[in-house]
């Protein structure tokens, strides 16, 4: 179709007629209607869209479809150019001249906009401080206390610490961007993600960092859209250089801020500036998110926070009890700690507030049996949550040798017996697969582990003493 110099609203007619017929009428009558054609210079077609946002929004979703609709009507040399409305502080609109955008090729898929100097745009409100905002201002709703200095290191979380403190030096600057953090409940993600914050902020102070749950961001969305604030509420996330999401499977089925998201989750990619999600789940498993936001959530490193174990356990018990004015306790409670307390950090804090407490109101000393008595009001270990650590300390215990014992070379009958015992009763309380029971008893294959469940299985049909001896054992678990 040749070009029409003098009448814009043909041409656009014509791109709209295409753009109708690839995307549902709710869509278009959404994102192409409040669209007006201001002119047509030449192959450059002006149009005035009514917010940033929608900009925005169509370069996100629709750049392809206007592509293909321009080149079709303009030619392959065709090129847009955008007017866009912006609300002032009296209320009325200001129209960007198209001079202060620029040309916009489709062909390169590049949509720069710049505010004219002249004009004063309306001030946008921050949800966190109300009302009006400098950016300034923002408060980073970082936790103090949650820094990196406390976040103890071990191979359970090693990766992800890792890629922090380089986020830290370079904010979406490296290959870690997103961050998505995800884990069981109480594993850290939360002080992970505070300690990034944190640790940015002190390193590059001129920075603005937001943390924020989920759930916040939910209702600060819900506010938004009754007060019809969105454009505010994007273009005040859109301010930030480093925004942390906490606990975003709280997002999951909430299509429409799922939407904003989106919007603001491109904005950061495109301006390189750093965002850190956190998850009980890995974007693979998290559910009830749209596919092109999960796809965007693997762009950068999904870093998972396993449980630690029980050397990364003894630390963080040291370091709790240091943090509370205990500098010095018997090995033997410690020891006792990190065996029975296995599922996350969160049980261990309040093992040993419980424990610290009963100590100083009752004026009692840190034993073992006095660990032994608050544990149970704090800890929901079963039989399911005995960790292997626990097992093998029991087994040895009970045959009066060392732990260490069992990941040497020997291979005298009554070492590998004890051996094959661990992995009975490891297999019987735990939910390990035979070839992770096996790395935890020495780096054994799964094949070892299995002949040595049926070894011992065949010893308690056929030696009453053994047998006798394994429920012994299997009380002093079925116990603890």
């Amino acid at each position: 179709m040749k070009e029409k110099n003098d009448d814009v609203q043909a041409v656009w007619n014509a791109c709209l007629e295409m753009i109708k017929d690839n995307i549902p009428e709710r869509s278009f009558n959404t994102w192409f209607s409040p669209i007006k054609p201001m002119g047509l210079r030449g192959q450059v077609l002006t149009i005035q869209v009514p917010s940033q946002y929608y900009l925005e929004y169509i370069e996100g979703n629709y750049w392809q479809l206007l592509k293909a609709a321009i080149h079709k009507v303009l030619g392959t040399e065709g090129k847009l150019e955008y007017n866009v409305l912006i609300t002032n502080t009296k209320g009325g609109t200001i129209t960007v001249p198209p001079s202060s955008i620029g040309k916009v090729d489709v062909q390169n898929r590049h949509f720069p906009i710049m505010v004219d100097e002249n004009t004063n745009p309306k001030e946008i409100p921050n949800p966190f401080i109300l009302p009006g905002l400098k950016k300034l201002n923002i408060h980073s709703q970082l936790n103090k206390d949650l820094g990196f200095e406390n976040f103890i290191e071990g191979e359970c979380n090693r990766l992800a610490r890792a890629a922090g403190f380089a986020i830290a030096e370079q904010p979406g600057k490296t290959a870690f961007n997103p961050l998505f953090i995800y884990s069981s409940v109480g594993l850290g993600k939360t002080h992970l993600a505070n300690a990034i914050g944190l640790e940015t902020k002190m390193k590059n102070p001129e920075m603005t960092v937001l943390y924020v749950d989920a759930e916040t961001f939910l209702r600060q969305y819900v506010e938004a859209a009754r007060g019809n604030n969105i454009n505010d509420f994007i273009h005040f996330y859109q301010m930030l250089d480093m925004l942390i999401i906490d606990d975003i499977q709280f997002l999951s089925g909430k299509t429409k801020t799922q939407d904003i998201l989106f919007h603001i989750f491109n904005s950061f990619h495109q301006k390189s500036k750093q965002i850190i999600l956190t998850a009980d789940k890995s974007p693979a498993e998290i559910v009830g998110f749209e596919q092109r936001l999960l796809s965007r959530f693997r762009w950068g490193l999904a870093a998972d926070l396993q449980v630690p174990d029980k050397e990364t356990r003894i630390k963080i018990i040291r370091s709790k009890l240091y943090n509370n004015g205990i500098e010095f306790i018997t090995e033997e409670v410690v020891e006792y700690l990190a065996t029975r307390i296995v599922t996350n950090v969160r049980e261990i804090e309040g093992a040993i507030i419980s424990i610290l407490a009963q100590s100083s109101l009752n004026k009692k000393k840190i034993t073992v049996e006095l660990a032994r008595q608050m544990i149970d009001k704090f800890v929901s270990n079963t039989t399911h949550d005995i960790s292997i650590d626990y097992i093998q300390k029991v087994v040895c215990d009970y045959n009066k040798t060392n732990v260490s014992t069992l990941f040497s070379l020997s291979r005298k009958r009554d070492v590998v017996l004890i051996r094959q015992i661990s992995m009975y009763f490891s297999k019987k309380y735990t939910k390990f697969s035979l070839a992770q029971i096996g790395l935890q008893c020495g780096n054994k294959d799964h094949a070892t582990v299995l002949h040595a469940c049926r070894t011992v299985e065949n010893l308690i049909k056929t030696n009453p003493d053994f047998r006798e001896k394994m429920e012994e054992i299997d009380v002093i678990l079925k116990s603890s």
